[in-house]
Parts: structure tokens; sequence; C-alpha cells
């Protein structure tokens, strides 16, 4: 890409922004300096890996990096035998601890991000580093005694040496003949050597070796004779426990000089996918989405390059986004020049630059601040002439810097190329600026090259409506304001506003009039042809706006509807139970006294012909409350937010196994529902109508109702096809499994997936014990390599009766 656009366009505070979302040195660093590719295949790569961490982020949450260090600088001086550091060695262990815990994250989810785990291969998985230098170094970057059996005898030796030294030393500072000599009661260091502070007038009254001195000399530092020896052999334990330190971190060092190929490439692997990260984060943070990039068409029309640009919703990622004007930007398959006119500091140059971004954000593997759908050609390079290398807000240009940045343009654009100009001809004598920018404008259209040309010359709004390949578009100004509204509109020229904003200014009227009459006729009439066009489309986006509103109120209207029917619904069914119960209680009363009365008729011995016809009217009712209960339990159900109920045959998703099915039967709010060769008892809320048409639909003899006398267990919510018990007690993990298998037989799922861990063994084996032992399963086995191995153990349900 050519490096004077990318700074013109200011890439680099795209990049900037994209640095700040990396957790990882080495990735910042990488962002810094990122490049866009004009090769497909790398950029729809780029744009994988973005979307699967940008899912991660959603799914897990994030993956950090940060703490971690690039290890290639230290694998290299490893390699040419420099003994690191212990400092350094702790980040070694560090960055492998992140990069182990990375690793097990995308392994689990190896499904969903498939290019981020192919990514995450070349991460280490610890190469028995991490438990060396732990065994080595403490957190605080300091050597271990227990890092080798020499360094504990010698530091053992060190205590005992020090502490006699100390005691040696702490008799001068309680022995009144002696303290009284000293400048204070301390023991203080010189050289290495442990010393006592003398006052100088007592010189020669302490006999020992005189090491330094203060600045006033006042003060001798003294090293009485009798600690002599002790202070030696203290200072000979201090040499060789550095020279023990040094074998220790020497034979560390070597470690990571035989590991240095791994690690390197766990350090590229971090820069790959906290790269990925980081374009994820900044995705997220600018609301962005991904855009789909196309190859140029290899068959275009004749006069046609084969570009495609279609952006909807596009925000220029540097403005504050809240604030930011959207814009459309469309080309047919006919056109891939735009000549762009509006008002000064009406948005041309943002037009431009907002343009320019997201062909190169998009080439970089970034996600764009525009909405979904937004579709890019992928393009070999990306010229701009915006300004003179100034700002947005200061675009001022020379026609000198125009012109020469013009001419390496023209050389070296061809029909795979995007140009951006802005204010082309400008700075020079209109005519002549009219003219060359025509001519400019004109070779670019013969050479097939897409182009968006921002200017103000009113003969280049002529020459792109005559030209074939060409459009005008334009950046609205409300003229009631007096302010540009931002609003790009493709296929319109913009207006020239200086007399309207003039008289809106209050210029006089006559003055306004006499401008007119020395303007052109018939360019006067194509202005005031122009404006009518303008306000009739502004017109009919108003009565768009009217209608998409009406529409939504019909849409909210509807949903308040079927919310009020829903609830309705509810009630209704609410009082029926309600009359139901009393009616049944009334009914039993009812039959408690007929049974009474049977009873006295009997004692009687009176006829039973008396009782007959309120038996038939106790039997009446109890048939009359049967068929109440009958037509409510074959009411069909509605899925959760639906206000049509479901029919026998019609194609529903199955939410938590996100499978479609059949149903099969319905029975009051329960549906029964064929997947595969599953039949699963389910309620409304679990499942989601499909959308397509429901009328057509035969029900396969395979999923054909189940025959009358089948016995169904009422519907069990799904407990899923998952149960993780990993960092659980044992105990607590046996109630859980437990109650995971007979959810699991009940609900009919076919299998499911019990993460344990391997550890230490215990949990595994407790856990398959119960797996074993348990009627509800029909089978168990080990997981796959690909699916956790040892840690997970798979079980196959028995069929519910």
């Amino acid at each position: 890409m050519n490096p004077k656009s990318l700074i013109l366009l200011e890439y680099h505070k795209v990049l900037t922004k994209l640095t700040a979302f990396a957790s990882f040195s080495a990735s910042a660093e990488q962002a810094s300096v990122l490049r866009p590719t004009s090769n497909l295949e790398k950029a729809l790569m780029l744009q994988n890996l973005t979307r699967e961490a940008r899912h991660m982020l959603n799914l897990v949450g994030d993956i950090s990096f940060n703490g971690a260090v690039d290890l290639r600088p230290l694998t290299d001086r490893a390699l040419h035998g420099v003994v690191l550091e212990a400092a350094e060695l702790l980040n070694v262990r560090n960055t492998l601890i992140l990069s182990r815990d990375a690793r097990r994250v995308l392994l689990d989810h190896q499904q969903e991000a498939p290019a981020l785990f192919s990514a995450a291969k070349g991460l280490s998985d610890g190469l028995g580093l991490v438990d060396l230098i732990s065994r080595t170094i403490n957190d605080h970057g300091e050597v271990l005694d227990s890092a080798s059996e020499a360094l504990t005898r010698i530091r053992s030796e060190q205590k005992v040496t020090h502490g006699r030294l100390m005691e040696r030393l702490s008799r001068y500072l309680t022995d009144p003949r002696s303290s009284r000599m000293l400048q204070e009661t301390l023991i203080t260091q010189r050289g290495g050597r442990y010393v006592l502070p003398l006052r100088a007038e007592f010189k020669g009254q302490l006999k020992g070796l005189v090491h330094d001195q203060s600045a006033s000399g006042a003060t001798i530092f003294i090293e009485p004779i009798t600690v002599v020896d002790w202070n030696n052999k203290y200072r000979e334990l201090e040499l060789a426990e550095r020279d023990e330190i040094i074998r220790v971190l020497r034979s560390l060092s070597e470690r990571v000089a035989d590991n240095a190929q791994s690690l390197n490439a766990t350090s590229e692997a971090m820069v790959e996918l906290d790269l990925a990260l980081a374009k994820a984060r900044y995705a997220e943070d600018l609301r962005a989405s991904e855009p789909e990039l196309v190859p140029f068409d290899l068959r275009p029309p004749e006069h046609h390059p084969g570009s495609q640009i279609r952006l909807i919703r596009a925000r220029h990622p540097l403005l504050d986004q809240s604030k930011t004007i959207p814009i459309d930007v469309e080309l047919d398959p006919e056109t891939f020049a735009v000549v762009l006119t509006g008002p000064n500091t009406g948005g041309k140059t943002v037009t431009l630059k907002t343009v320019g971004l997201m062909v190169l954000m998009a080439q970089s593997g970034l996600q764009i601040p525009a909405r979904s759908g937004s579709r890019l050609s992928v393009f070999r390079d990306v010229f701009a002439d915006i300004g003179d290398e100034q700002s947005i807000e200061q675009s001022l240009s020379t026609f000198s810097g125009h012109i020469t940045q013009l001419v390496r343009i023209l050389k070296r654009a061809d029909y795979r190329s995007l140009v951006l100009l802005d204010e082309l001809g400008s700075g020079t004598d209109p005519q002549e600026g009219s003219a060359l920018a025509r001519a400019v404008l004109n070779d670019l259209i013969c050479r097939r090259v897409t182009c968006i040309v921002a200017t103000h010359y009113p003969e280049l709004k002529t020459y792109a409506h005559t030209t074939r390949g060409a459009i005008n578009a334009s950046l609205e100004f409300d003229l009631e304001t007096l302010r540009p509204t931002y609003n790009l509109i493709i296929g319109l020229p913009g207006r020239s506003n200086a007399l309207a904003i003039a008289e809106r200014l209050g210029l006089k009227a006559e003055i306004i009039e006499a401008a007119r009459q020395e303007l052109d006729p018939t360019e006067l009439d194509a202005e005031d042809l122009l404006d009518e066009i303008h306000r009739q489309r502004d017109l009919a986006r108003q009565n768009f706006e009217l209608a998409d509103q009406a529409r939504q109120e019909a849409e909210d209207a509807r949903d308040k509807l079927n919310a009020r029917i829903e609830q309705y619904e509810i009630e209704h069914e609410r009082l029926l139970e309600k009359a139901q119960e009393q009616a049944q209680n009334e009914l039993e009363v009812l039959k408690d006294e007929l049974a009474s009365l049977r009873r006295e008729m009997a004692r009687l011995k009176e006829p039973r012909e008396k009782i007959v016809d309120l038996e038939e009217h106790v039997e009446e009712i109890e048939t009359k409350q049967e068929q109440t209960r009958r037509k409510k339990r074959v009411k069909s159900p509605r899925p959760k937010g639906e206000a049509t109920p479901l029919r026998i045959g019609e194609k529903v998703l199955v939410r938590k196994l996100k499978t479609e099915g059949v149903v099969t039967d319905i029975e009051g709010e329960t549906i029964e529902v064929q997947v595969g060769v599953l039949r699963l008892r389910l309620t409304s809320y679990e499942v989601e109508r499909k959308r397509a048409a429901m009328d057509s639909i035969e029900l396969p003899a395979e999923v054909k109702k189940a025959p009358a006398g089948k016995i169904s267990l009422p519907a069990v919510a799904s407990p899923g096809l998952e149960l993780d018990l990993r960092g659980m007690r044992v105990e607590d993990a046996l109630d859980k499994i437990n109650d995971y298998l007979e959810q699991g037989y009940l609900s009919g799922i076919p299998f499911g997936r019990v993460i344990h861990g391997k550890g230490t063994g215990a949990l595994r084996q407790a856990i398959r014990r119960v797996i074993k032992e348990s009627s509800h399963v029909k089978r168990w086995e080990v997981g796959g390599e690909k699916d956790g191995g040892d840690g997970v153990s798979v079980v196959f349900f028995e069929e519910a009766k």
C-alpha cells in the first residue's frame, strides 16, 4: 500500500487506537506497524480470525496475555551463552503459564474457533520449565534455598555464621566501656563487611581495621579485630552463594536455550492471537461489523473494472461515534467513479477518508464501523490526495502539492486501485483548474480506475452525468439552519447555495437579483431543476419516514394486542380452572349426599327409583366436567411470544439442543417432538417456531403419533449436553452427577459429556463408579482425543419408558 496515502488517510491513528487494545507488548508493537494486504485469501483469513476472536470474547470473556513478555530476545541471549537473571527467568515462567491457560481455553472451544485454535497450537504447555523455575525462583525473583543441595548448605552456614558475627558485635553495643566510644549503638556495613561507627576521638582505643570514615571525619567505621575471622568466613559464604546462584541460573538458561524453538513459536503464536483479540476488542468498542470481502468481477462490463463498494451506515472511525453522521455508499454494477460535490466544511473530506479507511481496515483484518451487509472489493492499492497532509480540521492545500501527488498517483494507479481525490484542480485559475480536473477524471475513467473525486466545479457535475461509469453524489446543506447535514446522497449533484445563503443572511434582494442576471440562463434553469429534484427527494424521504413510522406503530400495536390476547387467555384459563375446581367440589358434595341418601333408603327399604333421576343428574355433571378437561388438554399450545398455536406436523427448533424437529403430538402445554430417531416431551417454552410454511408439511411414517396406550413420562427440562464438575469436592460432585443422570434420562436427551478432569484421579474414579452403577445409563466411554481424553466421560442414556 502507498505509504503517503496511508498517512493522508490517517491510518496510523487507527493503528494507535488498535494498539491500546493489545494486552501483550509484542502484539502492540505488531499492531503499530500493521499494513493492509492486497491478497484476498489473506484478508479473508485475517477477518476470520477477528470474527472468531470476537465470538470468544462474548463466549468466555477476555483472553488476556497481560504480564507476558516476548521470549525471543531472551532465547537469543540464552543461545549465545548469556546467563539469564532470575527476574528474566520468572518472566519466562509467567509467560508460559499464560500460554498454557490460553491454550486450554481454546482447546475447549476448538469447534467454535478452529482458526484461533490452529494458531494456538504454537503455544507451549509449559515444557516442564514452569515447574522447574517455580521450584527454583520465588515470586519476588529470588533464588530459593532449595534450588540446589549446595545452596541449601551454604545458606544454612550463612545463618549460623551471621548469627555468631552479630552476637560478637552486639557485645560492643551493650558493654558500657565500648558503647561510650560509639557514635551510635548500631551495626552497619562498609565494603561488604560488618563494622561499628566509632567516634574519631577514640581512634586507637578499639583495636580493629578501619574501612571508612564519615564526610565530617567525626566517625570512623571500624571492624573490631575479634570479628575479622567471622567477617572473612561470612564473606566467603556470600561469594560461594553468588557462584552457586550463577550455576543454578546458568542451568535454567541452558534449559531455555534447549527449548528456544518452542519458546519462540509460543511468542509468535501469542502475537498472532493477541493481535486478533485486540482487533476484536476494538471492534466491540467501535460497534463494528465484519465486511464482506469480494474479488474483482472476472467478467465485468467492458467499461467497468469489476470492483464493488457498498457501505451501509458507515462511520469515520476516528470521530466521536455518538456524534458522527453515518453515510451510505453503494455503487451499482455500472458505476465505479463518483463525483462528490457539496458545501465547504460540508463533509466531503470526511467522506473520502471514511471510504478510504473502511477499505484499509477491512484489508487489515479489522471489522469496520458500518452495518452488517457492507461489501468491499480487495484493492491492490489505495491512493489519496487529500489536502496537504493536513488533518480533517485543517484541510489547507496548495496547487503544487496537489499536482506532485497527482503525478505519482496517475503513474501507479490501475484498474485494481482505489483513488480518492479531494478538491481536484483547486488552488489555481478556476477555468484552468476545471479543465484539468475533467481531464484527470477522464483519464481515470478511461483506464477503469475506481475513484471518488470531491470538487466544487459545476462542470464536473455535467461530466459525471453524461459519462458512462460515473455518477454524481452530494452532501446536503440545510438552508434553514445554514449548516451542512453531512448526509450523503448518491445519484444527485450538490446545489450551488451561494445566492440562497446570501439571501438568508440578509443581502439586499436587488443585489441577489442582479447576481442572478449575471448567471447563464441555462445554468439557472439547471439549478432550479436541481432544487426541484432535491425538494421532491426530501418530500419522498419524509413520506418514507412517515410510512416507516406508521409501520413501526402498527407493529407495536400488534405486539401489544398479542400481549393483551395472551394475557386474556391466561386470565381465561385461570378463571376456567377456578370454576372447574369449584364445580368439582360441588360435585363431590353432591355425590356424598347421594351416597348418604342411598344408605338411608336402603335402611328404610324405600324403592330405588326415587333416586334414579338424581343419579343421572350427577352422571351428566361428571360427563360435562370430563369433556371440559379433555378440551383443555387438546388445546394447542403456543411457543413463547407467538400469537398462533402450534399444530401437529409443524417444524420447530428445540432451543436447548439447537436442533430442528417435527411436532408429533400435543397434549395441553406438553408437546411431543421427533428429532431424528429421538422423541422428546417438551413444554411450549422449550421450542421455537420455524418460519417455513406449515400447511405443506407431510408427517413422515416414522414420526406418526405414538399408538394409544403408550405411557409417556411427564416433560422434564433438559439438563444440557454437558456437565462440568472440575474443581468440585467429591461429595458435591456426586450430588450433581446423580441429579444430572436422572434429569438426562427423564428428559430424553441421547447422551451427555461429563467433564471431571484428570487431576489425581479421585474425582474421576468416583464419577465413573456412579455412572457404571446408574440404571439410567445404557453405556459410557472415555472422551476422544480431541474431546478431553481421560478428563471426560461420555454417557449414553437409556430410553425413557
